[in-house]
């Protein structure tokens, strides 16, 4: 059995986890980042009545125009444009502010960096996954931010800070000294990070192993990258037998049915999927309830259609948000281009978070039809996943008309039957007269990302169209 092979001839194991949480509280203290303090206000917070929750989101929200306004030129010309007073503002004026983009942030992101923001505001960029990283600077508010909010959805599934958890992540296959640190402090916290780029099934051996052999409680990583894993433990003797695992969560793409049959049937524990982005940050967490619920206190979510126009809840429209804690470089009104649908439900278990009903994924993930309607990615995944000669697949829309679909194949793959099968099935989805390339590879390689996207339109999407 595959599996069974050693990884990197060392067996990786977790520390106690006391160790671990006072090792990322010390961290965190030494940062001067108020993660901990802000994972106990969440823990209360959560429970406040959806009511409550907005007006914490809408005084927060004051807060945050009334930093743009002193420290951000770009916004403040904005704010003051629209006739709004931070200290004395409804809903209503809000929605009066016109939405940004990335190419707002692109061009305009020195007039809107708050450089002496307590802490200092640092750079980032996004993964690029679109062929455009964007650099912008975040604060250590937001990164406390987006560390308590994942705390505590870990905490809904029964992972404490501190247990070990498995990052199958991007990585450097070189680690260079200052990757050596990072490695050496992810370890002491009890984080074993797995290089997500390098999915060869010789290193998909060697991680299952690793896995056993450090019994952790959660696994996180991109949906593409878990499915893949597990896939692989699937065909080469799985499922695993991890009685510490708790969840695995999946991040960074659309996480769909079959992925996440494939990966609780692998590994034996629910799928979690986790909403949010670099530029944003933390945004919604899946919850036992099967609810995605919304980081209300740190996020706020608007859902629109191409008209730029509210969508109720139950629509899907594309996700604009504003992140209650970039002060460093605020996102206001910030156009995402992701898909995203509301629900008027509530939690359960009595959170007032808001519940997102489903991420169908980002305006480049849909495909158009010949006739200029939007089609689902699912409508051409599933073509494919009919076909047990195909191992792995990646489709990209280059015209209305013309699609290239790479394929990595096995020995079940009927060259002349499946190939007609999957231009029938994308002639019947998208019109007769597309024309439609297969090539075949070896290997499908991840984005700059890190990410195995499995479906990218290049046409002009109706959902581009929302206005400033």
């Amino acid at each position: 059995m595959i599996i069974s092979q050693p990884f990197s001839n060392t067996k990786p194991r977790p520390f106690p986890r006391f160790f671990s949480h006072n090792i990322f509280r010390a961290q965190e203290w030494l940062l001067r980042r108020p993660t901990f303090p802000y994972f106990s206000e969440l823990e209360q917070t959560q429970y406040l009545p959806r009511e409550t929750l907005e007006a914490l989101q809408l005084e927060k929200l004051g807060r945050l125009l009334q930093t743009a306004l002193a420290h951000c030129p770009w916004h403040a010309g904005r704010i003051r444009e629209a006739g709004i007073e931070p200290q004395d503002m409804s809903w209503e004026d809000f929605r009066r502010l016109p939405f940004m983009d990335k190419e707002d942030a692109r061009k305009h992101g020195a007039e809107m960096v708050w450089k002496s923001v307590p802490g200092g505001a640092h750079p980032y960029s996004t993964g690029g996954s679109s062929g455009k990283p964007l650099t912008f600077h975040f604060s250590r508010w937001r990164q406390a931010s987006d560390a308590a909010g994942r705390m505590r959805a870990r905490r809904w599934w029964g992972v404490e800070p501190g247990d070990p958890e498995v990052y199958l992540w991007g990585a450097p296959v070189e680690l260079k000294k200052t990757d050596r640190i990072k490695t050496l402090r992810d370890r002491s916290m009890n984080h074993l990070v797995l290089n997500a780029f390098a999915m060869s099934p010789q290193a998909m051996a060697d991680y299952v192993t690793a896995i056993v052999n450090f019994t952790p409680k959660c696994i996180y990583g991109y949906s593409s990258s878990v499915a893949l894993l597990a896939g692989f433990i699937l065909e080469n003797g799985g499922p695993l037998h991890l009685p510490s695992l708790k969840v695995v969560c999946t991040t960074g793409e659309p996480l769909y049915p079959h992925q996440r049959n494939l990966i609780s049937e692998a590994f034996g524990v629910p799928v979690a999927n986790e909403f949010g982005s670099r530029d944003i940050g933390f945004t919604a967490h899946e919850a036992p309830s099967g609810q995605m619920l919304l980081m209300s206190e740190s996020i706020i979510l608007e859902v629109v259609d191409g008209e730029g126009q509210p969508v109720p809840p139950g629509e899907t429209g594309e996700a604009v948000m504003t992140g209650l804690h970039s002060e460093a470089q605020p996102f206001i009104r910030y156009r995402t281009g992701d898909m995203v649908r509301l629900s008027e439900t509530t939690d359960p278990d009595g959170r007032g978070l808001h519940v997102v009903e489903s991420v169908a994924g980002r305006i480049t993930d849909f495909l158009i039809h010949q006739d200029g309607s939007i089609v689902h990615a699912l409508a051409a995944i599933y073509i494919l996943r009919e076909i047990p000669g195909i191992d792995q697949f990646k489709i990209v829309q280059e015209t209305l008309d013309r699609f290239e679909i790479q394929l990595v194949t096995n020995h079940q793959w009927h060259p002349e039957k499946d190939s007609n099968a999957i231009v029938t099935g994308f002639k019947k989805r998208f019109g007769e007269n597309i024309k439609i390339q297969l090539v075949q590879a070896h290997s499908i390689p991840p984005e700059a990302s890190g990410k195995f996207r499995q479906v990218i339109s290049n046409v002009p999407n109706p959902w581009g169209r929302v206005s400033h």
